[in-house]
C-alpha cells in the first residue's frame, strides 16, 4: 500500500503543477478551479493510503522481490446477484434529470435512492428465515 500512496502523492503533484499552467495561461475559472480540486482529491487519497501503510503489515506489492502469486487469496465478499445496485442508479439518473428538468423531480429520486441505499447495505442482515 506504500507504493499505491506515492504514486497519489506524485500525481497531486503533477496536477498542481498543471493547475498552476493551466490558469495562468489560460485565465478560465471553471477548469481552474476542477484541477485544484482534483489536486485536493488526489491528497486525501495519497496521504491517507501513506498514513493507513504505516499501520498495516507490507503487502506483497512492497516487496520487490514478491511474486504475482505472493497476492493471491480472498479479496473480500461481492454480493453476486444484488439488484439494489439498479435502484441507486435509477434514484441517481433521476436525480441528475431533476437538476435539469426541475427540482420537483428530486421528490421522486430521493425515496428511490434512500431505498436501494437501506437494501444494498442491509442486504444480508434480514435473518435466516428469509433467506428460503
Amino acid at each position: 500500500m506504500k507504493i499505491q500512496g506515492k504514486l497519489f502523492i506524485w500525481l497531486a503533484v503533477f496536477i498542481l503543477a498543471i493547475a498552476v499552467i493551466y490558469g495562468v495561461w489560460s485565465k478560465e475559472a471553471a477548469g481552474t478551479t476542477a484541477l485544484f480540486m482534483a489536486f485536493g482529491l488526489s491528497i486525501m487519497i495519497g496521504f491517507y493510503l501513506a498514513f493507513t501503510a504505516k499501520r498495516i503489515d507490507a503487502g506483497a506489492q512492497d516487496n520487490k522481490e514478491a511474486d504475482v502469486a505472493d497476492d493471491a487469496g480472498e479479496l473480500g465478499f461481492f454480493s453476486p446477484y444484488s439488484w439494489w445496485p439498479l435502484a441507486l442508479g435509477v434514484g441517481g439518473a433521476l436525480a441528475f434529470m431533476g437538476i435539469v428538468f426541475g427540482w420537483w423531480l428530486m421528490y421522486f429520486s430521493t425515496p428511490i435512492i434512500v431505498l436501494g441505499l437501506f437494501g444494498w447495505v442491509f442486504e444480508y442482515y434480514r435473518g435466516e428465515t428469509q433467506n428460503q
